[in-house]
């Protein structure tokens, strides 16, 4: 005859505490991201955003045509040099009425780190004005061009 086989409870393995760890540590991850994402307004979906972001990148440039075509222009040169480059993602941010502010980061390599660039506009949808918030922003614009301006109270 045979004696009856106790059974021990079951400890989880150690795969299973791996995999637990994994799906906490991706929950967090995500909620840490949607918490500390950076601001801003969708030209998607807005479509005043993206009147304001129009405005920029097709403002007149002081070396180009536009804008848009003067950072391209910028990035080109960085890149013929043997150096890297990136171009941000162009965000707009609804500051009041309206009054928008549109900023790209240009990120260039340096001789031992990178270092970032701040283009910065202040848009006026009312009055279609485009007017530098940074001083890499005023440098591509057309010489004479007024400086920036608070939004009215």
């Amino acid at each position: 005859m045979e004696a009856p086989i106790e059974q021990t409870p079951a400890r989880p393995s150690f795969v299973r505490v791996l995999h637990y760890a994994v799906a906490a540590l991706l929950i967090i991850g995500v909620a840490g991201y949607w918490y500390l994402k950076p601001g801003g307004v969708s030209p998607i979906n807005d479509p005043r955003a993206a009147k304001a972001l129009a405005l920029v990148q097709t403002h007149q440039a002081h070396q180009a045509p536009t804008l848009l075509q003067a950072l391209n222009s910028l990035a080109k040169k960085v890149e013929e040099h043997g150096k890297g480059v990136r171009v941000g993602e162009w965000r707009v941010e609804h500051i009041q009425d309206d009054y928008y502010k549109v900023q790209v980061w240009v990120r260039e390599e340096g001789f031992r780190q990178w270092f970032e660039r701040d283009f910065a506009w202040q848009v006026d949808l009312d009055k279609g004005r485009v007017m530098p918030l940074s001083d890499y922003a005023a440098q591509l614009m057309p010489r004479g061009e007024p400086g920036p301006q608070p939004p009215e109270p």
